[in-house]
């Protein structure tokens, strides 16, 4: 990470070799890439303090024992990209949204540090419904379950982070409320399951079919929250 920053969208190379270096190390690069480094470095330099671009150069003491020194920059969003980030779908039910639940559901996942990347209030088609829910479509409660998505209007939620869809599973709690723990969504808010409050996908690949299945192309947002180094080492 000692040679690439990105500011917005647009990467900006730095030579591996530190600046910092005597000038004889520094007159070693060609002539057009050392004027090119040297602008660049302070054009980091200038920049105000920032969560997502933060560079550290090493102390005094680390050059005069003959370190490696230079510049270092922590980027977070890049270092989730290295990790296995996941897509999930959240969708609070008709019962939800009738009973007032709608923030206190989107405040868990808030507070669990996940990633929100689309939201809205939508009255599902039966097309969508059974679409939706087309595993399901031979169990003999198929036909109920269906009435029930499509009898008022749900929230549609995307969320984004490493792990989202095993971590948002737990706080939903178990598909039955008489067996999920306290501390869940449905064992705190939820009585039946025929009125179990939140759907959640249940892997990554249904995460990812589900978020196409209730969201339009623009309908996502793609961004970065301040609070991401705080998140993530």
């Amino acid at each position: 990470m000692d040679a690439l920053a990105v500011l917005g969208r647009s990467p900006c190379a730095l030579s591996k070799t530190p600046l910092s270096r005597t000038h004889g190390a520094a007159s070693s690069f060609p002539r057009g890439a050392q004027s090119l480094a040297l602008t660049s470095h302070r054009h980091l330099a200038a920049l105000p303090p920032s969560p997502f671009l933060s560079i550290h150069s090493a102390p005094a003491h680390a050059k005069s024992r003959g370190r490696r020194t230079g510049t270092r920059i922590f980027l977070p969003h890049l270092v989730a990209a290295m990790e296995e980030v996941e897509e999930t779908y959240i969708m609070v039910k008709p019962d939800g949204v009738q009973r007032g639940l709608v923030g206190e559901i989107i405040s868990r996942f808030e507070k669990k540090g996940f990633l929100l990347k689309g939201l809205k209030l939508f009255q599902c088609p039966k097309e969508l419904a059974e679409e939706h829910y087309k595993d399901l479509k031979d169990k003999p409660f198929f036909p109920k379950l269906i009435d029930y998505i499509t009898s008022g209007p749900v929230v549609c939620m995307a969320w984004e982070g490493v792990g989202v869809v095993a971590s948002a599973r737990k706080l939903i709690g178990a598909t039955n409320p008489f067996q999920a723990e306290p501390g869940t969504i449905r064992g705190d808010l939820a009585v039946q399951t025929g009125r179990n409050v939140v759907h959640g996908s249940d892997s990554p690949e249904n995460g990812k079919r589900e978020i196409a299945l209730w969201f339009k192309e623009g309908e996502l947002c793609s961004w970065v929250p301040v609070q991401a180094p705080w998140l993530r080492e």
